[in-house]
Parts: C-alpha cells; sequence; structure tokens
C-alpha cells in the first residue's frame, strides 16, 4: 500500500516525460506517443505484425485459437517495454493512466470495448498477486471500462513459471488446467462478448488459454486486447 501511495504521488508530481524528458508532459508526451506508437497492420487473431493485404498469420490459419479477435497498441520494445516493466515490477501503476490513453488510440479498440458486454482482466495467482502487491490488468481493465469490468469471473486456479523463462511447448503444457470460470457466475459467461485484458502477449499461451476456457463455458465472442506485443 505504501508504494503505491509514493507511486501515485510520484505520478501527480512528476510533469516530465519518462522518454524524452520534455518538460512540462504526461508521463510519455504526445511528441514520443506519435513517435513510437505509429498504427501497424496486424494478424487479427493473434495480434503479430503483418503486410496490409493479409488478414491472418500462418500459424493462426494452420492452428485457430480461442480467441475472436487480438488487438495490440504497440510492440514490445523502447519506450514501452521499459515503461510495462516499471508499471509491473516496480511499484509504478500511475502508469496505468498513459496506457490506457494509448489503448483507446490504438485502431478497433474503441468498438471492442464499446460492443463487450464485460472486460475480463488476465488474473494472477495468489502467490505473484502477493508479491507483487496488485494486479496490473485490473488496473488497465478498470482504466478502460470501470463500470464493465468483472475481476471474478475468470480465476487463476493454478500457479505457474513465469513464462518468459519456458519455451513454447513449455508455456502450453505449463497452463494446462491454470484457468477456470467461477462456477456461481458461468451464467453471465453464456452468450455474452468479453475482453481479455492484459499488459503484454508473447507467444500468446496465458490468453489462448484463458479464451479456451471462456469459449468453452460459452462466450460468443472473445478479444484480446494488449498493450504491447513481441515482434
Amino acid at each position: 500500500m505504501f508504494a503505491h501511495l509514493i507511486s501515485e504521488l510520484r505520478h501527480r508530481i512528476s510533469s516530465q516525460c519518462r522518454v524524452c524528458h520534455a518538460w512540462p508532459a504526461q508521463p510519455v508526451c504526445e511528441a514520443c506517443v506519435a513517435q513510437f506508437a505509429q498504427p501497424q497492420h496486424r494478424c487479427s487473431t493473434c495480434a503479430r505484425p503483418l503486410p496490409e493485404a493479409v488478414r491472418q498469420c500462418g500459424t493462426c490459419l494452420k492452428a485457430p485459437t480461442a480467441l475472436d479477435l487480438c488487438l495490440a497498441a504497440v510492440p514490445y520494445a523502447f519506450p514501452w517495454s521499459n515503461l510495462i516493466a516499471d508499471y509491473k515490477f516496480h511499484a509504478q501503476p500511475g502508469l496505468v493512466r498513459s496506457f490506457a490513453t494509448l489503448l483507446r488510440s490504438a485502431p478497433w479498440v474503441e468498438p471492442a470495448l464499446e460492443r463487450a458486454d464485460a472486460l475480463l482482466p488476465m488474473p494472477l495467482s495468489n502467490q505473484r498477486l502477493a508479491l507483487r502487491g496488485y494486479n496490473q490488468a485490473l488496473l488497465l481493465a478498470r482504466q478502460l471500462s470501470e463500470g464493465k469490468t468483472q475481476a471474478k469471473l475468470l480465476l487463476r486456479i493454478r500457479d505457474t513459471p513465469s513464462q518468459h523463462t519456458l519455451k513454447r511447448a513449455q508455456r502450453l503444457t505449463a497452463l494446462t488446467d491454470a484457468f477456470a470460470v467461477e462456477p456461481l457466475k458461468i451464467s453471465q459467461i453464456k452468450g455474452a462478448r468479453l475482453v481479455l485484458v492484459d499488459d503484454v502477449m508473447t507467444t500468446g499461451a496465458s490468453i489462448f488459454a484463458a479464451a479456451q476456457v471462456l469459449k468453452v463455458a460459452g462466450a460468443a465472442h472473445v478479444t484480446g486486447l494488449v498493450i504491447a506485443r513481441t515482434e
């Protein structure tokens, strides 16, 4: 709690861009957003960069995922990778405002939010939540739409190793039975349009596994929404 308050105070008194150090500015100034957040054509179901004329990547065509749509605002590269690390690991939740603005400015994000019945943050295990002190995906979902955010529909029922330490095949295996829908709220899933919110997408193993659980529970449409996507 103390770390959260310190971060909030830093956010309020800081008037310097975290990227170019321009003053006065938001945590990321308009010039840096314009330079580092240019819209990029991406695969419709995994958000990998693609040529303009191509709708889906070969991987998604060969092995379709449970996501109906996948949207990412920026590549996981400078300066966003550093800012996301600060947001997640260095107790700077105040950056969520800039990330939410970044997402809302990305193509197709506003319509996805408007059509959604609920935003579901990717859940953390109890162990990781205790270590970090907050769920960065939950903060982001609430910033995007407080009224639509449902934090207890999708559950993390099994802790798994940090995904960046595993190879792709290991990630898929590690996430088996990691997610579940709250049994008492399954009626809210059936026929619903849902948006899964997370900060970063790498192989997509986590968000694909969560989407599969929601589809099995009866969700009509699932969109993945992330700040950044690895290339």
